[in-house]
């Protein structure tokens, strides 16, 4: 997935564009199964605990994956039940809906479930998306809410949900998870993100380059941006991924930030789609 260059006297890794979808989908799949390990462990009272999500608890962020993970399953292999899923929400955009209104539309389902019947139902619809995700091609195109997405670039959003989400659970249950290299999709998508960041605030992008270079768990350097670029961030990736997922602010982590545009991108980083959202404090 990437190749060796010196740089500085250290190799580095510059991150490429050699993932496939295939690859991306087992990493997904490994993701899930890796965060799956973590719920099915939770006793009832674990799964009604208030979670960093405003409103939202472990079991509304499993069931969040859970409706997700099906509407994705349709928007590859179902277009037109993804589109009348899309129909469905109609409810959100009315000018008097509330967080809530959108909440009942995609969890009302899945809290009425029992933990043991949540759980399944995850799988269940994860393996849907598995199935439908094991035809893709890298030069598919998926329909989704926004403009549509590269097969590619699909499954790495799917695979950053889950990690982000479940990151939320692990912060409130107290658990633990190690970091693997599928962070490096995340890490890719966060950096590629930047200019998303400001054109969702309605902010002119700075045109200033930043140098990103992250430790990897398995002890390699992932790289991106200008070798030569004043503006940096350095530190290890899982670390870059918390920030650009608005799980950590940049400063509860290690993170190294110089420079005046490198620190206003870390502090309102957003790698995600949808509605500008200001992340946690420090």
């Amino acid at each position: 997935m990437s190749s060796p260059i010196l740089s500085r006297g250290r190799w580095l890794r510059i991150v490429d564009p050699m993932a496939t979808a295939a690859s991306v989908r087992a990493d997904l799949l490994a993701e899930q199964e890796a965060l799956d390990s973590i719920v099915s462990t939770l006793d009832d009272a674990q799964w009604e605990l208030p979670t960093p999500s405003d409103r939202w608890s472990v079991r509304d962020q499993i069931g969040h994956l859970a409706f997700f993970d099906q509407t994705a399953a349709w928007a590859i292999a179902d277009e037109a039940q993804f589109t009348a899923s899309l129909k469905s929400l109609a409810p959100v955009f009315d000018p008097d809906a509330t967080p809530d209104t959108m909440d009942n539309l995609t969890l009302g389902e899945f809290r009425a479930m029992t933990p043991s019947e949540l759980l399944d139902a995850w799988r269940a619809k994860r393996a849907i998306l598995a199935d439908a995700a094991d035809g893709l091609t890298d030069d598919t195109r998926v329909i989704w809410y926004g403009p549509s997405m590269g097969a590619k670039s699909f499954l790495t959003a799917r695979l950053m949900e889950c990690w982000a989400h479940g990151q939320h659970v692990v912060d409130t249950v107290g658990a633990t998870r190690e970091p693997t290299d599928r962070l490096q999709h995340i890490a890719q998508l966060g950096f590629i993100t930047r200019k998303w960041t400001y054109v969702n605030r309605g902010l002119d992008a700075p045109t200033t380059d930043v140098r990103v270079e992250l430790a990897a768990p398995s002890g390699e350097t992932w790289a991106f941006g200008p070798d030569d670029a004043d503006d940096r961030v350095t530190g290890t990736a899982e670390d870059f991924c918390l920030v650009v997922t608005q799980c950590r602010h940049v400063d509860a982590t290690e993170l190294t930030v110089v420079g005046d545009d490198a620190r206003d991108w870390m502090t309102m980083a957003q790698a995600f789609a949808g509605g500008a959202t200001t992340g946690p404090t420090p």
